[in-house]
């Protein structure tokens, strides 16, 4: 059965630990770019409450937040390679620029058909565009790492339980994505967070993955 997110969230939410990271205050303030992932842009999803935890706990350390909400965000699907070198249209350059601005870069989304959704994926394509993310190298080799000194982590939703898409499935998908679009770019180290069997969470549970999501906000992490 479904537990009732928002009812979770508000619950939850009237009183909001302080995070034990937070209560010591960090040695350095960073800025954070958030990148909401979910295609829909409904709030009683998951992944929505999720984010919105892990910024609670960010903000409670004093942390800046940027945040990108794909779902609101307005570009196409990038089809000529050519594009990849020209500059990308206006959101996508005002995303750049969070994304740049970053210490830390936090993305959220569901796990569909054993990957992250097309609408993610697109938006990553748009994101590297202009010699954002990579730029050749004269030399050739080793393509420039255009994003290096910044971390990442990746949360990820996903119905069957986590352990299952790690051993029967390599959790490949995801693996994918931190190697070869964020790892290639330069992030380092990439982290990830899975939350398996969400159909089947309890209040508790979901209580819970907001208690850690705020945690690692607090962190920076």
């Amino acid at each position: 059965m479904w537990v009732n997110v928002r009812r979770a969230k508000e619950r939850y939410s009237r009183s909001w630990p302080v995070p034990t990271s937070a209560r010591k205050a960090p040695d350095m303030k960073k800025t954070i770019c958030t990148i909401q992932g979910h295609p829909h842009d409904d709030p009683s999803h998951l992944c929505h409450a999720l984010l919105d935890a892990y910024e609670e706990g960010a903000r409670s350390a004093g942390h800046e937040i940027n945040r990108i909400d794909l779902a609101s965000l307005d570009f196409d699907m990038l089809r000529n390679p050519r594009d990849f070198e020209l500059p990308p249209a206006a959101p996508i350059q005002e995303a750049q620029e969070k994304v740049k601005s970053a210490d830390h870069m936090v993305i959220i989304y569901p796990i569909w058909l054993g990957s992250m959704p097309a609408l993610v994926k697109a938006f990553f394509e748009q994101l590297a565009r202009n010699a954002f993310a990579i730029a050749q190298n004269e030399k050739g080799g080793w393509p420039h790492q255009m994003l290096a000194g910044k971390s990442a982590r990746v949360i990820v939703t996903m119905g069957m339980p986590s352990a299952a898409y790690k051993l029967l499935f390599g959790a490949h998908g995801v693996k994918s994505f931190e190697t070869a679009i964020l790892g290639i770019s330069g992030f380092k180290p990439v982290r990830d967070t899975l939350i398996g069997g969400v159909d089947g969470l309890s209040e508790k549970q979901v209580q819970r993955h907001f208690a850690t999501m705020r945690e690692l906000g607090s962190k920076a992490d």
